[in-house]
């Protein structure tokens, strides 16, 4: 099928089974307050996605994230500064972050890590003595509230693993939206870390990627929309939400030559199990 070109949100698909989305961004989804949210899970509920982990980007999202897992018991939060706004990471927001990561329905600290896409690139880009900086003190926010690490790495395979090294990884690691190749995906599975797939396993241009995600035992492995990003094909480009995840699942289920009924059920136990959430 060709890649859609249209911005029409895709078809509601066929549920594949009760799933979570790992990692999502409600606030960037478009939702502002308690009925916004629900009409956002209301709509993942009719393709199967029971529940969210919503996360944030920064300390305002990181506020609503909390506030949103609170409104509705379907969603959860994860908090953190992402790596590009890095130097934000002031002893104001890192009291604020770490009251945040304590709340009892926040079940994660992230996204932290590692940008050197966008250096450069992007205006306003933390350096890298900033994003080493906020990543370290992340890492050690993780550990001390007990919480798994939700990391972000794009194109820092080499330097997200040696931090991890040097500062220690918390007990739980999770690789937000895997997009690294084989080696790796071999790397992160020995260290016992977690890795989530999320559409860009289905983007045919993704060879490298789509390589390393048979690799990943059940145990280990995650889905997520990373909605309103990387809507699945055949849909690319258009908008996402939570409710688009089971496109993945079909997906990642074809490349690992299993039944998207068998990952589905796979995937939900580990994000209730790293996440410490109930059916």
């Amino acid at each position: 099928m060709a890649q859609s070109k249209s911005k029409e949100p895709p078809p509601l698909p066929e549920p594949v089974g009760s799933l979570v989305d790992a990692h999502t961004h409600l606030d960037a989804c478009g939702a502002r307050d308690a009925a916004s949210v629900g009409e956002i899970l209301g709509r993942a509920e009719s393709a199967g996605v029971g529940r969210v982990v919503t996360v944030a980007d920064g300390l305002d999202s990181a506020e609503f994230a909390v506030s949103a897992a609170h409104w509705d018991p379907r969603v959860w939060a994860a908090v953190a500064v992402h790596p590009s706004r890095a130097g934000a990471v002031d002893e104001t927001a890192k009291t604020k972050l770490e009251a945040l990561a304590r709340d009892p329905r926040t079940v994660a600290v992230g996204e932290t890590g590692l940008e050197w896409f966008w250096l450069g690139k992007l205006e306003g880009c933390a350096s890298k003595a900033e994003q080493f900086e906020a990543f370290r003190w992340h890492i050690d926010l993780a550990k001390r509230v007990g919480k798994p690490l939700m990391i972000h790495n794009r194109e820092a395979d080499e330097d997200v693993l040696k931090t991890l090294d040097e500062e220690g990884a918390p007990e739980t690691v999770i690789m937000h939206c895997f997009s690294s190749d084989a080696t790796m995906a071999r790397e992160c599975v020995d260290r016992g870390y977690v890795l989530s797939f999320s559409g860009t396993v289905s983007f045919t241009n993704a060879a490298l990627l789509r390589e390393a995600a048979p690799l990943v035992p059940p145990g280990q492995m995650l889905v997520e929309t990373d909605a309103p990003f990387l809507t699945p094909h055949p849909y690319r480009g258009a908008p996402n939400e939570p409710y688009c995840l089971p496109y993945t699942v079909r997906s990642l289920a074809a490349l690992r030559g299993v039944a998207p009924e068998e990952l589905a059920a796979a995937s939900t136990a580990v994000a209730e199990r790293v996440y410490g959430i109930g059916r």
